[in-house]
């Protein structure tokens, strides 16, 4: 009968997650702490995000040659990619806010 190796070297998965992931807690992590532990995260993407689309729409602008169409489109992904900036900075702003309001460490 061979020997069961799983059993032999049992191995603790939890163990290992948290050592690789010490900002989480996967027993007792409530969807806020999951959140909370994404949203700098996030919010960094979002930015890099905004900034390839203005610069996207940037070059768009540039290489139209008069083009009217082509102008107004990069406008457009201009206006967007702007928007989007605004919205991003509304919500970094309001989770310091309610940081303060609340007393919780959302963005650690």
């Amino acid at each position: 009968m061979k020997p069961n190796l799983l059993a032999q070297n049992a191995v603790d998965f939890n163990t290992i997650i948290n050592q690789a992931l010490p900002t989480f807690k996967f027993k007792t992590a409530t969807l806020g702490e999951i959140i909370s532990a994404f949203l700098p995260y996030i919010f960094v993407l979002s930015g890099l995000v905004l900034f390839v689309f203005l610069i996207l729409g940037g070059f768009e602008l540039l290489l139209s040659a008069g083009n009217p169409e082509k102008a107004k489109a990069a406008q457009g992904k201009i206006t967007s990619a702007l928007v989007g900036f605004i919205i991003v900075f509304v919500a970094y702003w309001l989770t310091q806010i309610l940081e303060i309001i609340f007393g919780v460490a959302i963005l650690k």
